[in-house]
């Protein structure tokens, strides 16, 4: 089930929501651990004050699995080592003002992750609205693509979710199911891409399409 990494060379991505519970910290380092898993020198860096993907790379167990660095600003000033290819910004909550444009001046690409919710749809709306009228998208430039996340695809609300992200002016580029293969994982420190493939098989089709469209967006 390998998804082909397209390009090294450091690049950044934020994964990004002004509301909080909508699975970021979920998609960040299942993220880690596609990079980490495909070969490459990855660091996630976690700005939520939570503090939550610190905490999941803290139960990982080093020796056993691909290495992935943590880092955070409140540590100091934001370093890379010139070998690091992947960075990947988990984003806290509520984010706004200067510390939205700094992250996203920071960013390569920025995902957006949308729960099956009328709640979760209406601030989606309000925060990318918000985002392309204060022209802080288009000014620097930035690649941007939503997510539906924790779906069950055969409900009523993932029906209209599917229609609210479709009618959106940014790509939506996955959908992720709710299951319990990322509860499992974060348990241990781990995404679904250091799990034996015949258990997430179904996931890691999911994640192509999203894992393909970051790629063509780094080149």
């Amino acid at each position: 089930m390998e998804i082909r990494v397209i390009l090294a060379g450091m690049k950044s991505i934020l994964v990004l929501n002004a509301k909080g519970g909508c699975g970021k910290t979920t998609l960040s380092t299942n993220l880690a651990s596609f990079y980490a898993t495909s070969g490459l020198n990855t660091v996630l860096v976690d700005f939520d004050p939570q503090h939550s993907a610190t905490e999941w790379l803290n139960s990982r167990n080093r020796d056993y699995y691909y290495e992935i660095k943590g880092m955070s600003p409140e540590d100091g000033p934001l370093r890379y080592a010139r070998d690091v290819e992947r960075v990947i910004m988990d984003a806290p909550a509520r984010v706004e003002g200067k510390q939205l444009t700094d992250l996203i001046k920071r960013a390569d690409v920025i995902l957006i992750p949308v729960l099956p919710s009328p709640i979760d749809m209406r601030a989606a709306s309000h925060f990318i609205g918000d985002l392309q009228k204060s022209g802080k998208l288009k000014s620097h430039n930035k690649k941007v693509a939503v997510v539906a996340n924790r779906v069950r695809e055969k409900t009523l609300i993932y029906k209209d979710l599917d229609k609210f992200l479709k009618h959106l002016k940014i790509p939506y580029v996955a959908t992720l199911r709710d299951t319990q293969n990322y509860i499992h994982a974060a348990e241990q420190g781990l995404g679904i891409f250091d799990m034996p493939w015949y258990q997430v098989e179904h996931d890691l089709e999911q994640w192509k399409p999203l894992t393909r469209w970051i790629e063509r967006q780094l080149k």
